[in-house]
């Protein structure tokens, strides 16, 4: 799905508030990591290390919620076989331990790119980094996921 617009951004890159200068035209249905993807910025097992993680943060439902699921579940959850209860339960447990695997100063910027969907460059500005630091630190932290994880190159 391809959903376009254009942002206005400054001269290191960074969205900013001016509507004149330059612009950007930007797909919001992309993830920041498919982003990165398809530029060739992190490789196959960084890419699919962070759809994992994210896949579990989706399944164990961790984001907040602002409205209540009216659509009943008809298929008794997911092709896993487990009842949706214990589904969440083993996908929490599995994103616990990847995000402990990350480890405390890897796990910030694995949370903010890939679960809540935050740019590099506004990640980076939340965490107080120098500009073009995340991306460094986002593919260090997508290497110990993939060992996590047992993927090989």
């Amino acid at each position: 799905m391809r959903e376009l617009t254009e942002r206005a951004i400054d001269a290191q890159g960074v969205q900013s508030e001016a509507v004149s200068g330059r612009t950007v035209t930007v797909n919001l249905a992309e993830s920041p990591l498919g982003w990165l993807r398809a530029r060739g910025l992190v490789d196959a097992r960084q890419f699919e290390a962070g759809e994992r993680l994210r896949d579990d943060y989706e399944m164990a439902a961790l984001a907040p919620s602002v409205t209540m699921r009216w659509s009943p579940r008809v298929d008794g959850g997911g092709a896993s076989g487990l009842d949706p209860t214990t589904a969440h339960i083993a996908a929490k447990r599995r994103f616990d331990a990847a995000v402990a695997a990350a480890g405390p100063g890897l796990s910030d910027i694995l949370w903010r790119v890939i679960c809540a969907g935050e740019a590099l460059p506004a990640a980076e500005k939340a965490l107080g980094w120098p500009t073009r630091a995340g991306r460094l630190v986002l593919t260090l932290a997508l290497d110990r996921l993939a060992a996590h994880y047992r993927l090989s190159s």
